[in-house]
């Protein structure tokens, strides 16, 4: 077995990816996260899915590779260039809205929304904010982070911060908790 990817890429994402290099966007997932969010969003037909952060939406154009037609995502991120480049690319898409928003007040404003895929990709819903996210979770969701394995850019003290976000996911009762020591680090719940 290699950890090659060999499923094709999503039509979008060559174009998003050149994008992404030009406007200087740096903090985007790689792709075999990409992967693993295009087989998990695959397993839930019918589907409600939020992504925090889009970024310019290379995880994005991932996760509607793998919904089905009948699957809806909300994408959310405060950076409006960014979200412009995921708009260019992904707009078309009936099954994506794009929202450009600050995390915290997006949160603060959908608290009774229930979701059956969460992507943390950002501060809210990860570093702040964890249970009011975690709370958006439909019995069976999955609530999906990556970068949890010390990065470059990382701040100083950003690693217990990290340490910290797992232990909190790790003591969850409400949670069923994977830690996987792959790709950038990845932690894959679901919710009880």
């Amino acid at each position: 077995m290699n950890q090659d990817i060999n499923q094709p890429l999503p039509a979008a994402y060559l174009a998003i990816d050149e994008a992404t290099k030009a406007s200087g966007f740096t903090m985007a997932s790689d792709i075999s996260t990409c992967s693993l969010l295009k087989t998990l969003a695959a397993s839930k037909p019918g589907g409600r899915f939020l992504e925090l952060g889009t970024g310019t939406g290379l995880s994005t154009s991932w996760i509607l590779d793998g919904m089905d037609p009948h699957s809806t995502l909300v994408s959310i991120d405060h950076e409006a260039s960014f979200l412009e480049i995921a708009g260019n690319h992904l707009g078309g898409d009936p099954r994506l809205t794009l929202t450009h928003s600050d995390g915290e007040d997006w949160v603060n404003a959908n608290p009774g929304e229930k979701y059956d895929y969460i992507f943390a990709d950002t501060w809210h819903g990860k570093y702040l904010l964890l249970d009011e996210v975690l709370n958006m979770l439909n019995p069976g969701a999955f609530y999906i982070i990556d970068d949890m394995l010390p990065q470059p850019n990382w701040p100083e003290g950003h690693d217990k911060k990290a340490e910290k976000l797992i232990q909190d996911l790790d003591n969850r009762p409400d949670l069923i908790v994977t830690k996987q020591v792959w790709a950038t680090g990845i932690i894959l719940a679901v919710k009880r």
